[in-house]
């Protein structure tokens, strides 16, 4: 059997030792996998598996800031979401959408995250049932490595908001140096374990590339020149990834001028709107390349917690506070403040769909094979409203999806789009939500 042949039918890792600990580097789907239109794979017929990635960012976006001007083929966007703008043909945007609350009073910041997440409009603050990741995973992830991954760009591993059956939390990994171990360095062990340490201090000592490096160099002896161009870029890419998680776990050099002041207060960690977006930027990539390698097929990804505790450097003012106490600006219309986190956020999300359309995949990318669903906790962050709730989805979910377009609901059910979410990915559901938030709509505007 070839080398080729042997390639084309099993996903192939490359294996080593680093530190006198077993590595694996997974492989991305190569031409050599794919059959000639490279959306399936060749040995089998089957097409390459969907993916999913649940985008969550605090605080929702200013009526009438984020909007299209039209419905739908997206033309523009409004302000707030003019980061987006290089995608506005691979995204759709769901506005209009409502929590209905069937007479109870909304739980700020959670009602809008339950009814978003799991169709359910609380009644406590208690979560009893499980977020849409953890049923999409149970249905596409369950044969992979990680049934799904959950990574929070905030440096706090409570500021995730997935959970399993029973209302059990699944943490999420806020250094990206500890993902990158889990993923690409010593084998791992159980991520679901409460000792779970992973060690990332072994990859500073010596690249996981490296331990690899003959393995590699017969890879791309064996295969054509499109997947060796291929093979150069993904691994260019992942050590570039190792250089700047090298960086993050180095000791800063001595300077002579810097005394050890007194003790202050402990702040938050990573909530600079610089360092957070940094992070998140990290976060992206090793999303990226955990799907591309079939390591997982289910992301979580948060960019900011829904209290947003995003700042500016040298100020003590968060997002979260702003959008209560900032004035509307008389001649703006708006609380510019708030406004300019609001867009900080929509930027953080084009650097994930940047990361994930820099992964080819044949004539197409990660971007076209993954179904991302863009969610937040509220509507109008001044009032809490959990009216006009911005949902975003984006790529083309396997050629499942529409894209470039905007719905405007009349007030029905932000459980729509879930449902919408959930069928584009083959679930077997035909209803989703309780109360007045079940819904058997789907917004068939968007499904091909």
């Amino acid at each position: 059997m070839s080398t080729v042949t042997n390639l084309a039918t099993r996903r192939r890792v490359l294996k080593g030792v680093m530190g006198g600990a077993a590595v694996t580097v997974g492989l991305p789907f190569l031409d050599c996998f794919l059959n000639t239109n490279g959306n399936a794979l060749a040995a089998t017929g089957k097409k390459l598996p969907d993916i999913y990635g649940t985008w969550y960012w605090g605080l929702g976006l200013n009526p009438g800031r984020w909007e299209p001007p039209t419905v739908g083929k997206i033309t523009s966007l409004g302000p707030e979401s003019a980061p987006l703008e290089q995608f506005k043909d691979r995204i759709n945007l769901y506005t209009g959408l409502k929590v209905h609350l069937d007479g109870r009073p909304a739980i700020t910041h959670f009602t809008g995250n339950m009814a978003v997440l799991c169709g359910t409009t609380p009644r406590s603050s208690a979560v009893v049932t499980p977020t849409i990741d953890t049923l999409i995973a149970d249905h596409i992830s369950s044969t992979v490595r990680f049934k799904s991954l959950e990574m929070t760009s905030t440096g706090n591993p409570k500021h995730m908001y997935s959970f399993r059956s029973g209302g059990v939390f699944q943490p999420g990994e806020a250094s990206p140096a500890a993902m990158y171990s889990r993923l690409f360095g010593p084998e791992f062990r159980d991520p679901n374990a409460g000792d779970f340490t992973p060690d990332p201090s072994v990859m500073a000592r010596q690249s996981v590339l490296s331990a690899v490096r003959d393995q590699r160099k017969t890879l791309e002896k064996s295969v054509g020149a499109a997947d060796r161009a291929r093979l150069d870029e993904y691994f260019t890419s992942l050590r570039q990834i190792e250089q700047q998680v090298e960086i993050m776990l180095q000791k800063p050099a001595p300077l002579e001028a810097c005394t050890n002041p007194d003790a202050v207060a402990e702040m938050p960690l990573g909530t600079d709107v610089e360092v957070l977006s940094a992070t998140h930027k990290l976060n992206a990539q090793l999303a990226a390349h955990a799907f591309a390698c079939d390591q997982t097929r289910v992301v979580n990804l948060v960019f900011n917690d829904m209290t947003s505790s995003l700042r500016q450097e040298g100020s003590q003012m968060v997002h979260h506070i702003y959008t209560h106490e900032e004035a509307i600006d008389e001649e703006l219309g708006y609380q510019p403040h708030a406004a300019f986190f609001a867009t900080r956020c929509m930027a953080g999300l084009a650097d994930y769909l940047e990361a994930l359309d820099s992964i080819r995949e044949g004539d197409k990318t990660l971007l076209d094979r993954i179904l991302v669903y863009a969610i937040t906790d509220t509507g109008y962050a001044k009032v809490h409203s959990v009216e006009n709730m911005p949902q975003i989805t984006a790529g083309g979910a396997n050629g499942r999806m529409k894209t470039g377009l905007h719905y405007a609901g009349k007030g029905d059910q932000t459980t729509r789009v879930g449902l919408t979410v959930q069928q584009a990915l083959g679930l077997p559901i035909n209803s989703w939500g309780t109360d007045s938030m079940e819904t058997s709509k789907t917004i068939t505007e968007v499904l091909v």
